[in-house]
């Protein structure tokens, strides 16, 4: 993942709600096997570990978010467990194919949360964060992001 990315994607998180997080977290993972599979073609032997880590930890994160309460919480488990597996499989053998499996059910899973979270108005879960604001520069047309409050306790409560 690039440096501009890990950038945008903590802006995201930081303003996210509960599900937007969950959405951003199977976004991630999509990115991170896409990172495996092109490091696969370029022969890159770590490359492809590496993006299969990173996904795993995605997938492990997913699975701690869980709450075993409601009832899609097990199916949802049980589609984790299978992805983790392929992923393993993936790396054991050097190959792209179960990664392939696991990015399709990672791809409706992703769509699934998406249109849930358009129906979430809860607030973000991270309170006392910077503000931030982006607007167009006058010269060159490049986004300029500008930090207010920047505190010595952002993101924490005192």
């Amino acid at each position: 993942m690039t440096k501009e990315l890990k950038q945008q994607y903590t802006l995201k998180i930081t303003q996210a709600n509960k599900t937007q997080l969950v959405v951003i977290l199977y976004e991630m993972m999509l990115i991170y096997l896409d990172e495996a599979q092109q490091a696969h073609a370029k022969e890159d032997r770590e490359g492809f570990r590496e993006g299969i880590r990173k996904s795993r930890g995605c997938l492990k994160e997913l699975m701690s978010s869980l709450h075993f309460e409601y009832e899609p919480a097990m199916n949802l488990l049980q589609l984790y467990l299978y992805a983790n597996r392929e992923l393993a499989r993936a790396d054991i053998r050097n190959s792209t194919q179960e990664l392939d499996h696991v990015k399709m059910v990672m791809t409706k899973l992703h769509a699934a949360y998406e249109k849930i979270s358009e129906q979430d108005t809860s607030g973000p879960v991270m309170e006392n964060t910077q503000t931030v604001y982006a607007g167009l520069t006058y010269g060159k047309k490049a986004l300029t992001e500008n930090l207010s409050d920047q505190g010595s306790s952002r993101g924490f409560r005192a």
